[in-house]
């Protein structure tokens, strides 16, 4: 695995597939580092380019601003927005497309997954190798809660104010998607938090990572591509999961 921030242009070997992990800078509670999804999907990205064993893999640096508009009335969020998020995206291939081989988007942000895909629709469509996965668990809770909070005390943590944790609003991200689109984050939970953070530990952390390393590493290799470019199970047809 080549670390693409700390090699020298010698060092890159010929046509890698590249991992490009995609974060936010976005609030995540008042117990969660505001770089959450960017610690998240940079660990997922290391560990898969680890693990790959068919060519060589190089991971590229973090993204850390995507869109994260719902979160925009807490202070510390950074969000680029869709627009530019998607201008972003697409430079980055061209760009990458001139020495890769092939580009994956590990992304680690529910808010960047519409333009994920427009992006990476577009790419295809202009020829290059490029296709996107997420960093989601099955059963997860949506933001800053239990799932999140694991995670962040395997990964990181000296960055975890723990006893500063509290419960949110706990109900499925598509119940509260309407609310969220029309009035963001705030309005739903003045803490930030969707979900509950109790009972998260860092041994919890630790498996939910392996499985979503496994989910990433069994994706690349299959390289089932469903809609908008999305990595799909090896066993999908079609659309992407």
């Amino acid at each position: 695995m080549t670390d693409l921030a700390h090699a020298v242009w010698p060092e890159i070997p010929p046509r890698p597939l590249v991992l490009v992990p995609v974060g936010s800078t976005e609030q995540h509670g008042p117990h969660l580092p505001l770089d959450t999804d960017s610690v998240i999907a940079r660990a997922v990205a290391d560990r898969t380019a680890r693990a790959l064993s068919s060519g060589p893999v190089s991971v590229a640096p973090t993204l850390p601003y995507g869109a994260s508009g719902e979160h925009a009335h807490f202070p510390g969020t950074v969000s680029i927005g869709h627009e530019a998020l998607h201008t972003v995206l697409v430079e980055l291939v061209r760009s990458l497309s001139l020495w890769a081989g092939r580009v994956v988007f590990v992304n680690g942000h529910g808010g960047n997954t519409a333009t994920l895909g427009t992006a990476v629709a577009q790419l295809r469509t202009e020829g290059h190798e490029v296709a996107w996965t997420g960093c989601g668990v099955p059963g997860g809770d949506a933001h800053a809660g239990r799932t999140e909070t694991s995670l962040m005390l395997h990964l990181a943590p000296e960055a975890v104010r723990l006893d500063a944790a509290v419960a949110g609003d706990a109900r499925p991200i598509a119940a509260l998607m309407p609310d969220l689109v029309a009035h963001g984050v705030r309005a739903v939970s003045p803490s930030g938090v969707l979900g509950d953070p109790t009972g998260a530990s860092a041994e919890e952390g630790h498996r939910l990572l392996d499985r979503m390393v496994a989910r990433t590493v069994r994706r690349i290799g299959a390289g089932v591509v469903g809609s908008q470019g999305r990595l799909a199970e090896p066993s999908a047809v079609g659309g992407g999961t």
